[in-house]
């Protein structure tokens, strides 16, 4: 709180000191999401807040890679707070999504989810075969009854159904002829009512 009253605020007390040539206001919008880390990192790097002069910020700064304004760092580096966060942002930035591509940009068609296809299968009467969470991490310490249990295969629900469906293409739901395919029997539901 060497600053002003609050941690975060980035404005020095009296207006600043001249000759620091940095400005609290520009490490706060360069540093971007990192703005709530600016004040610690530039106290660990043995900068005072109140030596700050108001100086602009740059117009245009990438958010995944901040530029630190107050010069030399004791040490030869970045200031090792920003740095460390730094390394962490790609992995809060880019989430996994498995997301329909309605309209391709090759040529304007939908895509199918690749990763429905890799880990479902689909049988013609319109049902999706699916394997039991966990059916080959630690079998070491499973019972005879609980993989064989696991083995099984299992059908997901209608909801699950109708969303795999909306997730691939047509050409993934035509019928398949193989010879001599463990799921031919399967393909055909013969026990419904007329």
């Amino acid at each position: 709180r060497e600053a002003g009253g609050h941690v975060g605020s980035g404005a020095p007390r009296n207006g600043g000191a001249a000759g620091c040539g940095v400005s609290a206001e520009g490490v706060r919008l360069s540093a971007g999401i990192l703005g709530r880390w600016a004040p610690l990192a530039a106290r660990c790097a043995g900068l005072a807040a109140r030596c700050l002069t108001q100086v602009p910020a740059p117009a245009a700064a990438p958010l995944w890679k901040p530029r630190v304004l107050w010069g030399n760092v004791p040490g030869g580096g970045a200031a090792p707070v920003l740095s460390s966060v730094t390394s962490l942002l790609p992995s809060i930035l880019h989430q996994p999504a498995r997301t329909v591509t309605y309209y391709s940009l090759h040529n304007g068609k939908r895509k199918t989810v690749k990763a429905v296809v890799a880990r479902f299968l689909r049988l013609h009467n319109g049902l999706w075969v699916r394997r039991q969470a966990g059916y080959k991490k630690r079998l070491w310490k499973k019972s005879a009854s609980q993989k064989k249990r696991l083995r099984e295969f299992m059908l997901c629900t209608r909801t699950q159904c109708k969303l795999l469906d909306k997730m691939t293409t047509s050409f993934w739901k035509r019928r398949n002829w193989y010879v001599d395919d463990p799921y031919q029997k399967y393909h055909d539901r013969t026990d419904l009512r007329v």
